[in-house]
C-alpha cells in the first residue's frame, strides 16, 4: 500500500458516490466488516503534515493497530517513530521492524507495570536501543530496578512526561489526570533524580494537551458551549506554550533530549507552533472518525467505516442492523456511538441506540431498506475499531486493492 496525494475529494464533493463505491468494492463480503478508503487515508496523511507545518509526526499507534497501515504512513516522508500504548505492544513492534531489516523508534507512551516486558527489554541490546520507557516518578523506576538491577541489564532508555492540563481559575483542573509533574521546577528535579540512576539514560520528553487535541470545539447546535470551549483553549495553549518551553529548558540544563513530543490530531496548528516541540503524537486523524466532525479548524475524510447488515424489519420504517455496539471510550454519552454514515437520513432510536447484537435505525431512507442491505457508520474514535475486526479492507475507488490484518487479525489485545 503506497500513500500518495489524491487529486479529487469525492467523499467530500460527490458522497452518495463515496459509499457507492466502498458498497460495489465489497459487495462479495459479508458484514460485519471494516473498509479503509486509500484515497481517503492519503488525504488525511498528507493533509496533517500540512497542519503540522514541518513539525514531524510520531505515529499514536492506539489510533490504528495495524501494522500495515502503520507501515505506509511512516514512509511517506514527514512521519516518523511509533507512540505504543503499551511496552509489550512496543516490543512486538519493534521486534517485527528489526526481523523486516527496519531500524525501529518505537516510544511507550504511557508508564509499564508489565514485569515480563521489562525484563524483555532490559535482556536485549537491540530493543533496550530502539524502545523508550514513559516516566513521571521515581517509583516507576524502581519497579524496573527490581525486575533487573543496573548492573544485569542495558542502559534504559526513558522519556519524562510533563502534565499538559490546566489549572484553570474558572473551570478548575482541565485536561487528562497523566503525569504529577506540572512545573518546569519539578521537571529538572526529576530529570536530575534520574540523572544520578545508574542504568537510566534521559532523552526525551513529552507532554500530551488532551484539552486541546481531543476535545471538539464546534458542537454541532450548541452556540454557548462552543465559545467556551474555544475560549479554554486558546486561554489552555497560551498557559502551556509558556510552561512547556520553561519545562524543556530547565531539562536540557540536564540531559541531551533527543526529542520533545506533544499534541494530537486535533491540535497539530498550535503545537507545531511552539519551538520547544520537536514532534507530534498522532494517528486518529489518519482515519478520520467522526468525533472530528465537531472540529472548527479541520474536517478529515471519513477514510474508515463499518458496514452492518439489516436483519429485521419491525416496522416499515424501522430496520434493524445484526450488531453495532461499538463504543468508544470516554465518558459514557450519546457522542461514544457509531454515527450511521450512509444512506444519511437514517438515526438510532434513543431508547435502544447501538446495541451489541443488534441496533435499530429509523429514518426517512429506512423505508427503502430491505433484508439484507448494508448500512455504514463511522466510528466514534480511530484506533478502537480494529479490535472489533480481523481485517480492513482496503479500496481505492470501486475496487478492493488489499487487505490488512489488525493487532486483533495478529492475534494480539495489549489492552
Amino acid at each position: 500500500m503506497e500513500l500518495t496525494r489524491p487529486a479529487t475529494a469525492a467523499w467530500r464533493d460527490d458522497p452518495a458516490a463515496y459509499w457507492a463505491a466502498l458498497e460495489s468494492a465489497t459487495a462479495h463480503l459479508d458484514p460485519p466488516f471494516a473498509v479503509l478508503s486509500l484515497p481517503a487515508l492519503s488525504h488525511n496523511a498528507f493533509d496533517m503534515l500540512g497542519r503540522a507545518n514541518g513539525t514531524r509526526i510520531r505515529v499514536a499507534s492506539k489510533s490504528v493497530r495495524a501494522r500495515g497501515v502503520m507501515d505506509a504512513v511512516l514512509r511517506v516522508p514527514g512521519y516518523r517513530g511509533v507512540l505504543a500504548y503499551t511496552l509489550a505492544e512496543g516490543l512486538w513492534l519493534a521486534t517485527e521492524a528489526l526481523a523486516a531489516g527496519s531500524t525501529p523508534d518505537v516510544v511507550v507512551g504511557y508508564p509499564s507495570a508489565d514485569r515480563w516486558a521489562i525484563g524483555a527489554l532490559a535482556n536485549d541490546p537491540r530493543l533496550a536501543s530502539t524502545v523508550t520507557l514513559m516516566v513521571d516518578s521515581l517509583d516507576q523506576l524502581d519497579l524496573i530496578d527490581a525486575v533487573v538491577s543496573p548492573a544485569r541489564r542495558q542502559a534504559m532508555r526513558l522519556c519524562l512526561e510533563l502534565d499538559a492540563s490546566w489549572d484553570s481559575r474558572l473551570l478548575g483542573h482541565v485536561g487528562t489526570w497523566r503525569s504529577p509533574v506540572h512545573s518546569p521546577e519539578q521537571a529538572r528535579a526529576l530529570a536530575e533524580a534520574i540523572a544520578r540512576r545508574p542504568g537510566f539514560r534521559l532523552v526525551g520528553m513529552m507532554a500530551y494537551e488532551g484539552q486541546l487535541a481531543g476535545v471538539a470545539d464546534a458542537p454541532a447546535g450548541k452556540p454557548a458551549r462552543a465559545a467556551m470551549l474555544r475560549w479554554m483553549k486558546r486561554r489552555s495553549a497560551a498557559e502551556l506554550a509558556e510552561r512547556r518551553a520553561a519545562a524543556v529548558a530547565a531539562v536540557r540544563h540536564v540531559a541531551d533530549l533527543e526529542f520533545v513530543n506533544g499534541g494530537g490530531t486535533g491540535s497539530l496548528e498550535t503545537t507545531s507552533a511552539e519551538q520547544a516541540v520537536t514532534e507530534i503524537a498522532a494517528g486518529s486523524g489518519l482515519f478520520g472518525p467522526h468525533l472530528f466532525d465537531g472540529y472548527r479548524s479541520f474536517r478529515p475524510a471519513p477514510a474508515a467505516a463499518l458496514a452492518l447488515s439489516v436483519v429485521r424489519k419491525p416496522r416499515s420504517r424501522i430496520a434493524t442492523l445484526h450488531g453495532g455496539g461499538w463504543i468508544a471510550s470516554g465518558p459514557p454519552g450519546a457522542d461514544r456511538l457509531p454515527r450511521v454514515a450512509w444512506p444519511r437520513e437514517l438515526r438510532m432510536l434513543p431508547r435502544e441506540q447501538a446495541g451489541e447484537v443488534q441496533t435499530p435505525v429509523t429514518g426517512r431512507d429506512a423505508t427503502s431498506l430491505r433484508i439484507g442491505d448494508r448500512v455504514w457508520l463511522r466510528h466514534t474514535k480511530a484506533g478502537e475499531l480494529s479490535e472489533h475486526v480481523n481485517t480492513l479492507h482496503v479500496i481505492d475507488g470501486d475496487r478492493l486493492v488489499e487487505s490488512i490484518p489488525t493487532y486483533r487479525g495478529e492475534g494480539k489485545a495489549f489492552l
